[in-house]
């Protein structure tokens, strides 16, 4: 009786205990959950992307048209709307209780849990289901998904699409038309959330493979390719034929000036590519699942690789391939190389050498443990001004956040320092347990930020106080306010917080207006233009760049 009721006891004070005996699912599920949700919620849109595709969201919750994206009035023809019918549906649904915002980045998590569905039923397709954890796990660790992966952007919804369609693609050889209709069906969500890309390169890995093996140089291979088609035929064809038929012109904005001009350089849309930009990018981007899958493929050599490591191998280079010719380019572009990365990695973990994974666990269980102490001594610091010269340093930074004690946030921290303590305590020993710690690790320190922190960083991120300011600026009649250089989040924010739409330049010539808004990003910009006189100024405290004037013209 007294060693049940120990037993009880124990259970009861070390729920981690517990969750040992969990199946290897549960316990990814788990921490996939505790992963995803730090970080969702409690802040405004923040730039450079969350700000512009909120505002889209945002018109169609006021129930404008969802065939048409469209942003503080105008169109938006950069990407299809399925990202964003998804997050304006959530945010209608459950808001209230949260904020509309908030509500719409739950479209985030919904396709972020595709994403490592997919990634699961893959691994498992490749390596066995006792393995299969480990690719979500790896995928979940990688250092640059983690903050995009909590962001309100369409490339997550893109990244489901790669996931699905990749799925798809390592069943050509076995199940022909499953994997075909898994393939355009990925491709297709992947067209609906971000245009031509997922299409393109899910098709020439689908073409490439017959040229790497005789597995795929069969009739076999062909239905593979014409079940594809005709999954993804309803995806390429519903919303682009209801848009030619609305307005043609906007069509061909959508499909030649942010498709193709955007890849090859055609106009001067998006950020410049530089030949060397992905090799930079790459090393720190996909860690630890670069390493990891570089490891296995090279011990594995002798061996041979299966055909859903080559098939694995095809989508990367591909992508990889198609990434680097285009004219077009961020850090952001290269989650999907992220996915063959993760699935590659798995073989690799077990076939680490003792002394790499032992070293490596150790080293992150001391450097992420340095890392949670920080983040409680800056909050410390922060909130009671223990020392006082370190607040003061922090405010210097953030000057618009004003100290203040949530509960809430302060449980949750705890919760995720007492998991932390707890995973070292109890995680067994193995090779798997370098992996597990540095994702865990990750986890509870974004976590931790994102409660500790938070506020002091929305702060610096938010605009609400320099669209608060500027409504109370405005006079009392006016025609309409002509924009100058207002970048795409800050014209949707200026709608959402203050209900302020800036008409933009046509053509070169700014719009007659009575009233002009400028944002500045330097001094030499901040003269008043020829027949206006100023009458605000703004920006974010703590911001001394990036300024906002508001000018009246003269009769």
């Amino acid at each position: 009786m007294r060693q049940r009721r120990r037993l009880s006891l124990k259970i009861v004070l070390h729920p981690i205990a517990l969750l040992r005996r969990a199946s290897p699912e549960l316990l990814t599920s788990v921490l996939f959950v505790a992963w995803i949700l730090p970080g969702l919620f409690g802040h405004d849109p923040w730039k450079p992307d969350e700000g512009y595709g909120f505002g889209l969201v945002n018109h169609i919750v006021q129930g404008g048209s969802w065939v048409v994206p469209t942003l503080a009035g105008e169109p938006f023809m950069e990407k299809p709307p399925l990202y964003y019918l998804t997050a304006a549906a959530l945010a209608t649904a459950f808001s209230p209780p949260l904020a509309l915002h908030d509500a719409a980045r739950l479209a985030t998590v919904l396709y972020m849990g595709l994403t490592a569905f997919f990634i699961w039923l893959s691994a498992r397709a490749l390596f066995g289901r006792a393995q299969a954890h480990f690719a979500v796990i790896v995928l979940l660790g990688c250092v640059g998904l983690l903050v995009h992966a909590h962001q309100l952007i369409t490339d997550i919804a893109l990244l489901s699409g790669f996931a699905i369609g990749l799925y798809g693609l390592i069943h050509a050889a076995q199940r022909p038309t499953v994997g075909g209709a898994w393939l355009g069906a990925g491709a297709g969500i992947g067209f609906m959330a971000k245009g031509l890309l997922a299409p393109g390169v899910l098709a020439l890995s689908a073409l490439a493979l017959p040229l790497t093996s005789k597995t795929w140089r069969t009739r076999r291979h062909l239905v593979f390719i014409a079940a594809a088609a005709l999954s993804i035929c309803p995806w390429l064809l519903w919303w682009p034929l209801m848009l030619h038929q609305l307005s043609p012109p906007l069509f061909s904005e959508w499909m030649w000036d942010n498709n193709f001009g955007r890849f090859f350089g055609l106009n001067n849309l998006g950020p410049r590519a530089d030949t060397l930009d992905h090799l930079r990018t790459i090393p720190w981007f996909t860690f630890p699942a670069l390493p990891l899958a570089v490891w296995a493929l090279w011990s594995g050599y002798r061996r041979g690789y299966t055909p859903g490591q080559v098939c694995l191998l095809v989508f990367f280079c591909v992508t990889l391939g198609v990434l680097s010719i285009s004219h077009d380019a961020r850090e952001l572009y290269a989650l999907p190389l992220l996915l063959p990365l993760a699935l590659l990695a798995v073989p690799g973990i077990e076939r680490l050498p003792a002394a790499v994974g032992s070293g490596w666990y150790r080293i992150n269980v001391v450097g992420f443990t340095v890392l949670v102490a920080t983040i409680w001594a800056t909050w410390i610091a922060l909130e009671f001004g223990v020392p006082a010269t370190v607040q003061q340093k922090l405010l210097t930074f953030n000057p618009g956040y004003i100290p203040a004690f949530s509960w809430i946030a302060f449980l949750t921290a705890v919760v995720y320092t007492a998991l932390w303590a707890g995973t070292i305590r109890w995680l067994a020993a193995g090779r798997a347990r370098s992996i597990i710690i540095w994702t865990m690790g990750l986890c509870v320190t974004w976590a931790l930020a994102m409660t500790l922190l938070l506020g002091w960083v929305d702060a610096g991120k938010t605009y609400r106080s320099v669209v608060a300011s500027l409504r109370a600026a405005l006079p009392g009649h006016y025609d309409c306010i002509a924009g100058l250089n207002i970048g795409e989040s800050e014209r949707a924010m200026l709608e959402y917080f203050g209900g302020i739409r800036t008409v933009t330049e046509k053509n070169g010539s700014r719009a007659d207006c009575t009233l002009l808004l400028v944002q500045t990003r330097s001094p030499a910009e901040r003269s008043a233009p020829e027949n206006h006189n100023p009458l605000w100024e703004g920006g974010r405290p703590g911001n001394a760049r990036e300024r906002f004037l508001l000018y009246r013209r003269t009769p």
